[in-house]
This record gives structure tokens, C-alpha cells and sequence, in this order.
């Protein structure tokens, strides 16, 4: 298999975290350089339909985007340590919180930074007020997330791939030099024991 990825990108240290997380290193990985454009060639294109990074390709020819997507297989291929969940009930919690992490946090957090960040002019154009816009919601949910882990050490009870999803869009506002709201103390705990974990310095 060969994973396509940019140490640029938050999404592909998605699945970064979740390889070294399983201890998965029999993965080529590609160096795709975003900041010139090599994911929106026609090649890149051609071979797997959208400019984006991560994508998989497996041994077979199949192609797949989307990190949870990526994430997902690589779980089915190997199940330990669990990240997505062991019966429905867990699944479905770990999926509920992903998804607000996603939509809520690191999506706004990742508009934040390529809205601002003068360096990714080449991607976005910079749009100040769209930045702040969504620095805001997303400080709105941190909120959220420090009253969640107020009695918890990670969002759905253990670490999952709602703790990845989550402090790597907030680890992604470092770009920018972005700090949360001192006041969250919580979400500071959660964030420096996530951060502590062996595998997170893979995606860096």
C-alpha cells in the first residue's frame, strides 16, 4: 500500500497518528508537496479524483480518500488498539463526539489558520474576517469540550480517534501561534496528555 501525505496537512497526520498508534509501518509512505500544487495535477487527479491529501492506495488499485475513510480500513486491517470503537454502543459515542470534533473544532480551527496564515496565500486567499469567524465557533466548542472533560481524561472515555481528530486541529492553530482560552483548564490537561502519547510525534 502507499499512503500520499504532507507533513503540511492536518488531515494526513490523521492517519499518521493512527499508523503509529497500531504500530503499522508496512505503509509506503509519498511525499505529496501541497504549498506548489503537486496534489491538484492531472495526475494526482486522475489517479485519485479529488486534490486532496491523505489518500490510500492499496495493493489491488483501489484508491481512497478521507482520513476517517483511511482510518477506518486500517482499523479493520488492524483491530488493536481499538480506536473506533468495540460494540455499537461505543461505536456510535466515539462516532457522535468524532463528529462534533470535526465540524465543530478542527474544521474552523483549519479555515482559521489557511485564511490567515500569510505563508498560504498559494491555497486560500486571505479572508481576515472568515478567519475570525471561525476562531470563534471553534473557542465556542472548546467550551464544550472543557465541560465534557471535566470528570474524563479523553472525550469518549478512552483514546480514540475522536482525541486525534480533535487535537490535531488544535495543534494545527500553532501555525498561527494560537493558544486556547487560558481559562479552559480541562481541555489544557487533555491536550498536553494527548501530546505526551508516543505516537502523536508521528504526525509532526
Amino acid at each position: 500500500m502507499k499512503l500520499y501525505t504532507s507533513y503540511r496537512a492536518p488531515n494526513p497526520r490523521r492517519v499518521r497518528w493512527v499508523m503509529a498508534e497500531k504500530g503499522i509501518e508496512d505503509v509506503e509512505v509519498v511525499e505529496i508537496d501541497i504549498m506548489s500544487g503537486e496534489h491538484r495535477t492531472p495526475d494526482y487527479r486522475a489517479k485519485f479524483g479529488v486534490p486532496h491529501v491523505p489518500a490510500l492506495e492499496l495493493d489491488d488499485g483501489t484508491r481512497l480518500t478521507e482520513s476517517i475513510a483511511i482510518g477506518r480500513y486500517l482499523e479493520a486491517l488492524h483491530p488493536e488498539p481499538n480506536l473506533f470503537g468495540r460494540d455499537p454502543k461505543e461505536q456510535a459515542i466515539i462516532e457522535m463526539w468524532m463528529r462534533r470534533c470535526e465540524i465543530y473544532l478542527a474544521n474552523p480551527m483549519m479555515l482559521t489558520v489557511r485564511f490567515s496564515h500569510p505563508a498560504l496565500a498559494v491555497l486560500e486567499t486571505p479572508q481576515p474576517q472568515v478567519a475570525e469567524y471561525n476562531r470563534a465557533g471553534a473557542e465556542k466548542f472548546m467550551k464544550t469540550l472543557d465541560r465534557r472533560l471535566a470528570d474524563r481524561e479523553f472525550i469518549a472515555d478512552r483514546f480514540t480517534i475522536a482525541d486525534i481528530v480533535a487535537v490535531v486541529g488544535l495543534d494545527f492553530g500553532r501555525l498561527i501561534k494560537y493558544r486556547p482560552p487560558a481559562e479552559l483548564e480541562n481541555l489544557a490537561r487533555w491536550v498536553e496528555t494527548c501530546r505526551a502519547r508516543p505516537a502523536a510525534t508521528a504526525g509532526v
